[in-house]
């Protein structure tokens, strides 16, 4: 008689060796082993199983299947789908509005990894430097209530706003509908907070106020833009989410029409001049400007035109189309009554920048640097200044066209929305680090929340908040903030801007000498 093991070997068959070898005497044992209750044991779990991963079917994620969550008809693992919030509007009035619950109120990226944030991002520190020993009292803050447009209370993750006087257009609506999509887009992780806004032009804030042995602390508020002489903390403006009187789109669809029209005539077929266009009577830097547009005595190489804002709204804005605007080699940037929020769409073009020095700054502009993102011209040698650089930039056209090229590559890495909203996250948690006192939402002030803003709203207004609606939390982590600067690092790199300036102007000053010994 064969042997039990014979028995299994032949059963087994060939190609079976090392299973029978390592374990066919427990194998055996286990065979063994199991009685028909053990038998019909095993039967009953199974099907308690299948019936758990029913209920979780039908319960936990309705709608979906667990099977289908965790593998798909292959056997890999299938992402979770995404699940998107749309504008739900229940109500067309303001007053019977009301905020949908359903929103998440914390959430766990998909990535566990973030980027660190661009090098701009660390005037971040520089614009709170004034509070960071002292903090930011309630009394210190209230002190800009008089000239404040309004006030910002974060608390548990909802926007309240109590409005104290209406700014120039729909400002200050924009920038709350900034705010409240970065709420949606990192729910949880804005801090309670309290803070003023700003709305208008020139920063208000200035230094001389708060220097000298019995000099206060500066009162902290909210701006668009400052300069070397204010104390204004610097805030993304409106426009990123788009500027519906002058028809302008959100920063996202802007930009991206700007790049597909820009592909169309490649930057040596495009007209070799500087361009400009506007209104210049907001400032005498834009009229001086217009000067140097070209006469039969002189050519500035410049092609200046008037921009007529009115005339444009009834004819329905056909010929100030943004993306319509980068035929030339070189397009200028001249800010108006403060900065300009014109700067992103000219440096977007891929022309080369021609920035007339600026004397005012915003977020981002702060991290561009000369000869490498965009040309400097001086303030008081404009016209001269223009003609330089139109004739350098035709006679060198690759590098040219490489500051243009860099001035479009800053925006496409560093400006995009995702990095607009990482700014402002990280802005408003150091500044809440500052805070000595508690958060409070003044009464009168009201909630806000997507639908309560975009439902009652129509037209180009509402098509912008619609395409800058966030749907859904991000799938990422915000940026990291890096570390301020030290002193040495920060003139180091401001020494960088000035010596690519300085070696500019003396480029220019051998030009203009060797075409007055020619005369």
């Amino acid at each position: 008689m064969e042997d039990e093991e014979e028995r299994s070997r032949r059963k087994i068959g060939p190609g079976s060796h090392e299973v029978r070898r390592h374990g066919s005497s427990n194998s055996s044992r286990l065979l063994k082993s199991w009685t028909p209750a053990a038998i019909f044991a095993s039967f009953v779990t199974i099907i308690f199983c299948g019936s758990v991963v029913s209920w979780l079917d039908i319960f936990i994620f309705p709608g979906v299947s667990l099977r289908q969550i965790v593998t798909d008809k292959s056997g890999q693992r299938e992402p979770p789908q995404k699940m998107e919030f749309l504008l739900n509007c229940t109500n067309s009035s303001t007053m019977h509005q009301t905020c949908p619950t359903n929103y998440p109120t914390k959430h766990e990226p998909e990535e566990s990894y973030a980027v660190v944030c661009p090098e701009y991002f660390r005037w971040i520190h520089e614009d709170l430097r004034p509070w960071k020993s002292t903090g930011i009292t309630r009394e210190l803050m209230e002190r800009t209530k008089h000239i404040a447009h309004f006030r910002l209370v974060i608390m548990n993750g909802k926007a309240y706003i109590e409005h104290f006087k209406r700014p120039f257009q729909t400002r200050d609506v924009g920038t709350i509908w900034g705010i409240l999509q970065l709420l949606r887009l990192y729910p949880g992780r804005v801090p309670d907070l309290e803070l003023m806004f700003y709305c208008n032009d020139r920063p208000v804030i200035m230094k001389s106020h708060y220097q000298g042995p019995e000099a206060v602390s500066p009162p902290p508020l909210f701006h668009y833009c400052g300069n070397e002489t204010s104390l204004d903390i610097l805030f993304p403006d409106w426009s990123f989410w788009g500027w519906h009187e002058v028809n302008i789109r959100t920063w996202a669809n802007t930009y991206r029409a700007i790049k597909e029209k820009a592909k169309e005539i490649e930057w040596k077929d495009r007209i070799p001049y500087a361009y400009w266009k506007g209104n210049p009577g907001v400032s005498p830097n834009r009229l001086d400007l217009m000067t140097c547009n070209a006469t039969d005595k002189h050519d500035w190489n410049a092609r200046l035109y008037v921009q007529n804002w009115a005339a444009e709204s009834r004819k329905g804005f056909k010929e100030s189309r943004l993306e319509d605007q980068c035929i030339h080699r070189y397009k200028i940037f001249v800010e108006g009554k403060a900065w300009s929020v014109s700067d992103k769409y000219i440096l977007a073009c891929d022309s080369t920048t021609l920035m007339i020095e600026p004397v005012y700054r915003d977020f981002f502009l702060r991290g561009m640097i000369p000869m490498e993102h965009y040309w400097p011209i001086r303030l008081n040698n404009k016209c001269r200044d223009i003609k330089f650089a139109v004739e350098w930039g035709n006679n060198h056209i690759k590098e040219a066209q490489a500051i243009g090229e860099g001035g479009s590559r800053f925006l496409e890495e560093n400006l995009r929305m995702k990095y607009v909203y990482d700014y402002m996250l990280h802005l408003l948690i150091e500044y809440a680090k500052l805070l000595k006192f508690k958060p409070e939402v003044p009464v009168g002030a009201t909630v806000y929340c997507t639908e309560t803003m975009a439902c009652p709203i129509s037209g180009p207004f509402r098509t912008n908040m619609e395409d800058s609606m966030v749907k859904s939390p991000s799938k990422s982590l915000p940026c990291t903030l890096p570390p301020p600067y030290d002193p040495r690092e920060l003139q180091v790199f401001m020494e960088r801007k000035r010596n690519n300036t300085r070696l500019l102007e003396m480029w220019e000053a051998e030009y203009w000498n060797n075409l007055n010994r020619k005369q």
